[in-house]
């Protein structure tokens, strides 16, 4: 099949790729079907991620040693949150039509 080619290149090219649960799929299919490839990861299949025809990035379940939030502010990877109430959004400020943002804020600010 593929005469002429030294053996090693042969060797090379017939690499055995197990598929079982794995699904490959490009960016632009991954965008559209976004959804279905995070209930997919849910439900323990994985799905590679191609850009230009090649593998790039992997989508599957979480492992069982996956690090939370609690593990990750203990290994010190990240800096745990100051505000532990419910985030609020800040009171709507008046702003007449045709003012400039930044006369705005340096007003707002003081």
């Amino acid at each position: 099949m593929f005469a002429g080619l030294p053996q090693a290149a042969q060797f090379w090219l017939c690499t055995r790729v197990d598929t079982n649960e794995v699904r490959v799929l490009g960016v632009r299919e991954l965008r559209s079907g976004l959804a279905e490839a995070v209930r997919r990861a849910a439900a323990g299949d994985r799905t590679v991620v191609t850009a230009s025809g090649r593998p790039v990035a992997q989508l599957g379940p979480l492992d069982a040693d996956a690090p939370d939030l609690e593990r990750l502010i203990g290994a010190g990877a990240v800096i745990p949150p100051r505000r532990t109430s419910e985030w609020r959004p800040p009171d709507p400020v008046a702003v007449w039509a045709g003012v400039r943002i930044d006369q705005v804020l340096r007003e707002l600010r003081g």
